[in-house]
């Protein structure tokens, strides 16, 4: 007998990735799961700590996917790695501060190096690309690219777009039936919906592709707006954390507010009162709100008559707070809400 060959799946926690997988262990292909964590995902993280969606499952999608497939997943923290990516790439940025092509071929190549190690020994490799569904990184013409500069070559199968594109190792030597394989294209989902109903899948992660908050514009203008205060483009993983949470504001160009929008973000931004300067109303209920910066005296009551106003004494000739150092110290701090108007649409980040 033919020994059976193996592949490795690059799982996003998207429908693509999902059906990319199942249409190859259809085949009688053996497939493993890996999915990259950047910091920079979408699963997860905000979906737990926030009640939006309640009604939904709190969960890792990739980890869910590979569940779907019964599939081993690996998750691997590229964390530092990606800021070169992200800091520098070669093909430059999508409409905000995505760069998705460079993104795909690091991702590849970090797929090559962990699968093909000696004591992994994976003999291709799977995405769930699909020409003209990213306008930046899935393209007829960067589909060759990603391949080349990846090192992976012709060892790397896209399934469901297969046919628009030239045999692949896995197809010439038979590890894989080409007409098994699919022609999908563009940003139509019905084709793979219709596909995921045939396999019998009955949920996927919305939306269906993209799980990268580089491709939101609200995240984008929050990390330049960090970099641009900070006058580096640097970043640790805490940075990118907190652009995910809170109301952002930065009424003054040597501070910046993080204001929590319900309770989930408030115990979030708890956290973080070890490192950042905080205020909390005890008047009145409302948000926890962290600053970020160097705020002198007149600053601070400035992000206090702010935090007021979004608190439950906005209407209140006064509220009281707690201002807490990092250092743990605290002292009362008392001041008027701003009103409504007096708060500059500019200053949301």
């Amino acid at each position: 007998m033919a020994e059976r060959k193996r592949a490795v799946a690059l799982i996003s926690g998207g429908l693509d990735s999902m059906l990319a997988a199942k249409v190859i262990m259809e085949q009688g292909v053996e497939v493993e799961g890996v999915n990259f964590f950047t910091g920079f995902c979408v699963e997860g993280h905000t979906h737990a700590i926030r009640k939006k969606k309640q009604h939904q499952n709190k969960r890792n999608n990739a980890l869910w996917v590979a569940e779907q497939l019964g599939i081993k997943l690996h998750i691997v923290d590229v964390i530092d790695e990606y800021k070169d990516v992200l800091l520098n790439p070669k093909h430059g940025y999508g409409q905000h501060l995505n760069p998705c092509l460079d993104c795909k071929i690091f991702m590849v190549r970090k797929a090559q190096a962990w699968s093909f190690m000696e004591e992994n020994q994976f003999d291709f490799i799977i995405t769930g690309e699909v020409i003209g569904q990213r306008p930046k990184s899935q393209r007829k013409e960067t589909m060759p690219v990603i391949a080349r500069e990846s090192g992976v070559e012709d060892r790397l199968l896209r399934p469901l777009c297969a046919k628009h594109l030239p045999l692949t190792l896995p197809e010439r030597e038979g590890w894989v039936d080409r007409d098994a394989l699919y022609d999908f294209h563009g940003r139509n989902r019905k084709p793979q919906i219709a596909l995921a109903e045939k396999f019998g899948f009955t949920e996927w992660a919305q939306p269906a592709g993209g799980c990268c908050f580089l491709t939101d514009a609200q995240y984008s203008a929050k990390l330049a707006d960090l970099w641009e205060a900070r006058g580096s483009r640097e970043y640790e993983l805490d940075d990118i954390m907190l652009l995910k949470v809170g109301r952002h504001l930065r009424p003054q160009p040597n501070f910046k507010m993080i204001v929590g929008r319900e309770e989930g973000e408030n115990n979030y931004l708890k956290g973080y009162q070890q490192t950042y300067l905080s205020l909390k109303p005890v008047s009145h209920g409302g948000p926890l709100t962290l600053v970020d910066g160097n705020p002198d005296q007149a600053d601070i009551e400035l992000a206090a008559q702010i935090a007021a106003r979004y608190s439950q004494g906005r209407d209140a000739e006064l509220v009281d707070f707690e201002l807490r150092f990092p250092d743990g110290s605290t002292r009362p701090l008392t001041v008027a809400p701003m009103k409504a108007e007096a708060i500059d649409p500019n200053w949301h980040v």
